[in-house]
């Protein structure tokens, strides 16, 4: 990038903003009161509560670190740009800063509009195939792989709880438990139906097709929810777990199915390497269900977890992906764009998850 003047006093602001709108004097006051906390004899009698406490007080050191960053690598950059002056040698120094700088104080700005209870929480994402038959099991599947591999990018624990696969090709269902910071907050962004048209690859004649799935989301809640759960309500059922085939299939019961009898409500896990670990992750999936449950009662209007249920079909989408006959992704709600097919599937959703939340900040 250019750098002139206008350009450094522009990044400055932005820094100074940043400290305003980061809050990070509060910031700064709270993790002083949590590390006192966590001195304090008997702080892990409590477990649950001292989990929670250890991951508030890193996201707010994160937070305050990648700040005290931005402020440094911004008088690394006036610098250089003050040296340039004399020696164009650091002219390329200075522009290298003021880039990497820029993209600093995007994330931040981004991070700073996570304030929901959940937002900078983990979070539980569920593809289902919509209309489209053996194409929306294998549109499904690209959206779970997606998803698979951004999480990965993001550097966030990734974790399949369940996947059920179709016959023939695809998936009828998958549930990706993702634990990292602003996991819940970022992906709100992917709530709702993707719309998939191409050249299929099951049509021998090699029409073109349009198929459909949605994303459900739903926050990993924190031991101090409590959900109105009573064990003598669920039943629970083992069964062997299925899988593509081969050396993988499991041959012992381990996969749990969870029914709540008063609501209906049916929650399946079965890729955790133990009964015991998958019926854990059943009721916590359960527990986030019966939670939006209640809050769906108490809003009536709209959804405010999971977003506005639309019908998994035309008319519906959030995002439209088109292989054929030209090739480009775009969200319909931010307008953004790409005709970078191939990087988007392969999980290059960042610039997607940016612009909407931005959108959404506008809105």
């Amino acid at each position: 990038m250019e750098v002139d003047a206008k350009t450094i006093e522009q990044l400055g602001q932005r820094v100074t903003d940043a400290r305003a709108y980061l809050h990070l004097d509060e910031k700064t006051a709270e993790l002083a009161k949590l590390d006192e906390e966590t001195a304090q004899p008997g702080f892990w009698d409590d477990t649950s509560h001292a989990q929670a406490v250890s991951k508030r007080a890193g996201n707010l050191r994160d937070t305050i670190r990648e700040y005290d960053e931005a402020a440094q690598l911004f008088s690394d950059a006036q610098t250089a740009f003050e040296l340039a002056g004399e020696d164009e040698a650091f002219a390329e120094e200075a522009a290298d800063a003021c880039e990497r700088l820029s993209g600093m104080l995007d994330a931040l700005e981004l991070s700073s509009w996570f304030t929901g209870q959940f937002d900078e929480g983990d979070a539980i994402l569920t593809v289902n195939p919509g209309q489209g038959g053996l194409e929306a099991n294998d549109w499904a599947d690209m959206l779970f792989k997606m998803y698979s591999h951004y999480g990965e990018s993001k550097g966030w624990k990734v974790h399949v709880l369940d996947i059920t696969y179709a016959e023939g090709i695809g998936i009828d269902r998958a549930t990706i438990q993702f634990e990292g910071r602003n996991a819940y907050g970022m992906l709100r962004s992917e709530i709702g139906v993707h719309r998939l048209v191409r050249i299929s690859p099951t049509d021998a004649k090699a029409r073109r097709h349009t198929t459909f799935a949605s994303v459900e989301l739903l926050p990993v809640l924190p031991e101090d929810i409590e959900v109105d759960l009573d064990p003598n309500d669920v039943r629970v059922d083992v069964f062997r777990a299925s899988g593509p085939g081969g050396q993988c299939v499991n041959t012992t019961d381990s996969a749990v199915r969870l029914t709540h009898v008063p609501t209906g409500l049916v929650v399946t896990c079965q890729n955790q390497k133990s009964q015991l670990q998958n019926k854990e992750a059943a009721f916590r999936v359960l527990k986030a269900k019966l939670y939006e449950l209640e809050e769906q009662k108490r809003q009536a209007e709209i959804d405010e977890l999971r977003g506005e249920r639309m019908e998994n079909s035309f008319g519906s989408q959030i995002r439209n992906y088109v292989l054929y006959p030209y090739q480009m992704v775009k969200d319909l709600r931010s307008n953004h764009e790409t005709g970078n097919v191939d990087a988007v599937l392969a999980g290059d959703i960042d610039d997607f998850v940016i612009a909407f939340h931005k959108w959404r900040a506008s809105q």
